[in-house]
């Protein structure tokens, strides 16, 4: 697999679209997708965002965890000023004009990210409106078995339902188990546990992908993990990466 396939979730980023399109590929942007999902109704998960460029085209995901704060991963938000990013809320099929969207006040970005594959894939974004919507709870530093092997995880997003597909025009949902360590390992090299989980099913098939990067990973009714990497979308032993959000809950605290 060449370098250009090798990481086909790596994020055509917004590198702030000129007046006609959005060009450019940022070095750790991961862009991902449900592959394998079903639609989501946005009443069942109110928290779930998308970013959006000033001009509106959508690149990131995120999640409500205060009425003026969105977790997003790290590669969605470096580099970009508070003026660079829509958030928008509410609103389930993209070319309605359901829900709400606000500004960005400012951006924090993890200071020890570098790439995805570093780790400390962490951004929080401060909105200048409050949002009438249900936040999503973090893990507590009691919930240890939250990241067990075999635990059902629940990926959303507006992403790609196919590697070399087109972003989903409504949000979508799937269900993941979360592997093992050494698993993970196996698939990639890079994995660091301390900082990553990774989900899949081994046959492929169910996958986050471009589009997706930035949202939620949900265990047990809390936001596990954030959409961040992975070689493909969906291809057999080739699982989704997730930041491990327990890792970053002291250095959040301050954030959120």
């Amino acid at each position: 697999m060449g370098a250009t396939s090798r990481f086909t979730r790596l994020l055509l980023a917004a590198a702030l679209a000129t007046a006609a399109a959005v060009i450019g590929l940022t070095q750790a942007s991961a862009t991902q997708d449900i592959v394998g999902g079903s639609r989501a109704s946005i009443a069942d998960f109110p928290y779930v965002v998308y970013l959006t460029t000033a001009d509106g085209f959508q690149f990131c995901g995120g999640t409500l965890v205060d009425d003026n704060k969105v977790i997003t991963a790290a590669h969605c938000a470096a580099g970009k000023r508070p003026a660079d990013i829509v958030v928008v809320a509410g609103r389930e099929d993209k070319e309605s004009g359901a829900g709400m969207t606000s500004p960005v006040k400012s951006i924090w970005v993890h200071p020890q990210f570098t790439d995805v594959r570093a780790g400390a894939d962490v951004s929080v974004l401060t909105l200048a409106a409050r949002l009438p919507y249900e936040p999503l709870d973090l893990p507590g530093k009691s919930d240890t078995n939250l990241y067990a092997a075999g635990q059902p995880g629940l990926i959303l997003g507006w992403g790609r339902t196919a590697a070399d597909g087109q972003p989903s025009r409504y949000l979508l949902q799937a269900s993941v188990p979360l592997m093992t360590d050494p698993d993970c390992t196996k698939s990639y090299p890079a994995y660091k546990p301390e900082a990553m989980v990774c989900a899949g099913v081994p046959q492929g098939g169910v996958d986050s992908c471009q589009g997706d990067s930035g949202g939620p990973l949900i265990v047990d009714g809390r936001l596990a993990g954030i959409t961040s990497w992975g070689e493909g979308c969906a291809g057999p032993g080739k699982p989704g990466v997730y930041t491990r959000l327990m890792a970053y809950l002291d250095v959040l605290e301050d954030q959120v």
